[in-house]
């Protein structure tokens, strides 16, 4: 029992993922989202409770329901497949040939194995093969894959595999950069650290379309 639970410390401390699609289990949605809520401000009140706190101080006292919404109705909503963004795209009627970056895409996020935020900025490109997507779609597919417990580097790889179903091309390239605060505020406790992971399909593995890429990401913005 206390090897397993060593196995356990090493792989939450290491972000080792066990699989590129999230783990979820078969009977996830059979309940409600209200079922959820009810059950898990249950759970919080016994933390908070062993943890020593009085549940009937006024500050306090809403906690548990708060976490409960904020988890099932925010952070953890792209958990539900019902909440996926829509997928349309457009015929590339203007033959535009290059590669389109969208850069900077704000990624709030919750690290898996501590349920601690991950925050950063991710880069999106592809090339289109005749199907373009809209620019904000980009921006919400990534929402839709970061607001669940995750592991960065599944989360590049998952925004990636999304993006070329849609396009229909294996040309798209996903790069993010994030600070980990189950790194910054706990364990090691580095502050200045972020982790840097990517994804490179089609195209994108020649060496030069990857440099175009990186060197697109480089460009100052202006407004």
């Amino acid at each position: 029992m206390t090897q397993d639970k060593d196995n356990r410390d090493e792989i939450g401390d290491n972000h080792i993922a066990s699989s590129a699609q999230t783990p979820l289990r078969a009977d996830a949605f059979t309940i409600s989202d209200e079922e959820k809520m009810a059950m898990i401000r249950k759970d919080v009140e016994n933390i908070l409770y062993t943890l020593g706190m009085d549940l009937t101080d006024d500050s306090i006292k809403g906690t548990p329901n708060r976490v409960a919404k904020m988890f099932v109705k925010e952070i953890f909503g792209g958990l539900n497949p019902a909440k996926k963004p829509g997928s349309s795209t457009f015929e590339n009627k203007y033959k535009y040939g290059e590669m389109l970056v969208e850069k900077n895409i704000t990624v709030y996020s919750t690290c898996e194995h501590h349920l601690l935020p991950i925050v950063g900025r991710a880069h999106i490109a592809y090339i289109s093969n005749g199907s373009v997507i809209g620019l904000s779609k980009m921006n919400r597919i990534v929402d839709f894959y970061a607001k669940r417990p995750q592991v960065q580097e599944r989360l590049t790889m998952q925004i990636v595999q999304e993006l070329q179903a849609i396009l229909g091309t294996d040309d798209v390239a996903c790069i993010i950069d994030a600070k980990h605060l189950c790194v910054n505020s706990r364990g090691i406790r580095d502050i200045e650290s972020s982790t840097v992971t990517s994804e490179f399909g089609g195209k994108f593995k020649e060496e030069n379309v990857r440099r175009e890429l990186l060197e697109y990401i480089k460009l100052e913005t202006r407004f």
